[in-house]
């Protein structure tokens, strides 16, 4: 079964939902309408009772996801048109959490920003030996003070998380490995057949068990939750701000940015 989309594809296999952000031309990097259909069809895995994971990847062989569009928001000053009219990167993260299967990141290429929040959100993670992560917020004038700081200190550690967050260092996939940002690395050619297989192991458990233990594991964390939308109100504002409008003005004009002239610790 297949469902059409705009900006990602969405089809199942035996027991698999598998999401593909479909924007290779901007590195997967995700607009509105993005975050609405991958919220759609995470609601579609969810309902189809033949599925029993969701496997999240990316188009082409460069990018799993390189988090908001920057250049989408320097030209309009926000991530586009939506049928809801809002930005629901929030309900994206929710939902990534809430959905009682397992999500499988296949991490084919870059996960850098807010594109690193969305694998570190799912129950696990398999890279290629390509692929790269990282976070690019305080590079690019943003951040994510919710899920993708404090659940990420939850899987690395606090002194990691702080480093990949304050120095925006990126990372291979073997570090990434050593770290537990992913659980395993394959070949490039290997990805979407050893995700499969993932799926398919898991199929084989009882769907019911399964929903318990994902809650389970998540009440540890569920009170991320409110952090989270605290961040995303202060991001709406920071976003534009003269210090937030710098950083994306800088990244689509391929500049440093001058972030100097704006610091104000007070």
């Amino acid at each position: 079964m297949s469902t059409q989309f705009e900006d990602i594809t969405y089809v199942v296999q035996d027991a698999a939902a598998i999401l593909t952000i479909n924007r290779p031309e901007r590195y997967n990097a995700f607009r509105a309408r993005t975050v609405e259909e991958l919220i759609k069809a995470f609601r579609l895995a969810w309902a189809d009772r033949q599925v029993q994971s969701v496997i999240l990847t990316g188009a082409g062989e460069k990018a799993f996801c390189t988090g908001g569009d920057v250049k989408q928001r320097a030209e309009t000053g926000d991530y586009g048109p939506s049928e809801s009219g809002m930005f629901e990167i929030g309900a994206l993260h929710k939902i990534i959490r809430d959905i009682p299967k397992p999500v499988i990141a296949a991490v084919n290429g870059l996960a850098v920003g807010g594109g690193h929040v969305l694998h570190v959100l799912c129950d696990v993670s398999i890279a290629s030996e390509t692929a790269r992560f990282g976070q690019a917020g305080p590079r690019v004038g943003s951040f994510d003070a919710g899920f993708g700081t404090a659940y990420l200190a939850r899987v690395v550690g606090e002194k990691k998380a702080r480093e990949i967050w304050f120095w925006c260092r990126m990372y291979s996939a073997q570090e990434a490995l050593a770290m537990n940002l992913v659980n395993k690395v394959v070949a490039p050619d290997a990805l979407l057949a050893e995700a499969k297989a993932w799926a398919a192991e898991v199929a084989e458990k009882s769907p019911t068990a399964i929903r318990f233990l994902k809650q389970s594991f998540n009440a540890d964390t569920d009170h991320h939750a409110g952090l989270s939308n605290l961040a995303m109100s202060a991001l709406d504002l920071f976003t534009a701000s003269p210090e937030g409008l710098e950083g994306a003005a800088a990244f689509a004009e391929k500049r440093a940015p001058d972030f100097n002239q704006h610091v104000n610790w007070h």
